[in-house]
């Protein structure tokens, strides 16, 4: 028998979905992104045999978190906690009722989520710095720093700020903003106190936006709070801290991104920056980027800002898949 711990949510769901019927999980599919579709529709087709025991065990626990779920979305946050731990004992129902309000701050705003990002400037460009602060905060990254980049240049330095000083939102504030959004958006029902914003988030969205948007936030933010400023840059990775990779996350980032990006962020890079991706090169690979740099004419600087920010984008993602390491603080001691 499987430990049901160690099935993944995207087995789980393929199970479940499996031993509902066809109708049943028909009605589900409805309720999923195309993303999550293929995923789960894969797995139903690669399946393999799983004991009833194992089957037993993912049901019973899918189960237990609908009727947490509908506890909770009916009676309240302490009756439910009251409830759950009258049901299944303190320790497990700590463990659902920490499970179930996880899903349920992600549901916030979700359906701004899945907007584009002018219907949301549309919706939010006339509003208070903090409404648009909370609502950015709740946006995909790459939404809110395109948002951000068309939002009048106080009222961006304002929003950032905001933000990275948020940590959480009120439920009541945070519905009568989704109320003022009902028209264009269908309104979610948020439980609790929810994380949004801070500093790693709105460090995100400042890798994502144009760099001579972050020049100018950077520049004001540092007038305003250089305290707060230096944080959020801590937490960035810019073209300029490749210097600071080791050798194998910078021969990683090389084999990944296109050549053709490569040669033009070389050609408007610094010295440092070029001496150190070119020492990471093979003799073969090295030779051919130079001649690539040097024929290289007129090349804007718009043009070599958008192939570096494809560029960190590559290593950013290679971070979080954990292929390389980024860090930037002196004290983040790495053993080898």
């Amino acid at each position: 028998m499987a430990d049901v711990n160690q099935i993944t949510p995207i087995q789980r769901a393929a199970m479940v979905l499996s031993s509902i019927g066809a109708d049943n999980a028909s009605g589900v599919y409805k309720h999923f992104s195309d993303d999550e579709i293929e995923r789960i529709t894969l797995e139903v087709a690669k399946m393999d045999y799983w004991s009833a025991e194992t089957v037993s065990g993912v049901l019973n626990d899918f189960y237990e978190l609908c009727l947490t779920q509908k506890v909770i979305s009916e009676g309240g946050v302490e009756y439910a906690r009251e409830i759950l731990q009258k049901a299944f004992g303190e320790d497990r129902a700590e463990a659902l009722f920490e499970r179930i309000t996880k899903q349920l701050k992600t549901k916030a705003f979700a359906f701004i989520r899945k907007a584009d990002y002018k219907n949301l400037l549309a919706v939010v460009q006339n509003e208070h710095p903090q409404t648009i602060a909370l609502i950015l905060s709740y946006c995909r990254s790459d939404q809110a720093s395109a948002i951000l980049s068309e939002l009048p240049k106080d009222t961006r330095i304002d929003v950032v700020e905001r933000i990275a000083k948020m940590e959480s939102a009120s439920p009541e504030f945070t519905k009568s903003v989704e109320e003022t959004l009902e028209r264009r958006f269908a309104m979610l029902v948020t439980t609790g106190d929810m994380e949004v914003g801070g500093i790693n988030y709105i460090a995100d969205v400042m890798n994502k936006v144009d760099r001579s948007t972050e020049k100018f936030i950077f520049d004001e933010l540092t007038l305003r709070d250089p305290k707060l400023a230096e944080e959020i840059r801590q937490k960035m990775f810019v073209f300029d801290d490749i210097v600071g990779l080791d050798s194998m996350s910078i021969q990683a980032f090389i084999n990944e991104v296109d050549a053709k990006d490569l040669a033009v962020a070389i050609k408007g890079s610094t010295a440092e920056v070029a001496e150190v991706i070119y020492a990471n090169m093979s003799t073969r690979k090295r030779e051919a980027t130079q001649t690539d740099v040097e024929y290289l004419h007129n090349v804007r600087m718009r043009d070599v800002e958008d192939a570096q920010q494809r560029i960190v984008a590559v290593i950013r993602r290679l971070e979080a898949e954990g292929t390389i390491t980024i860090s930037k603080d002196t004290q983040d001691e790495i053993i080898a």
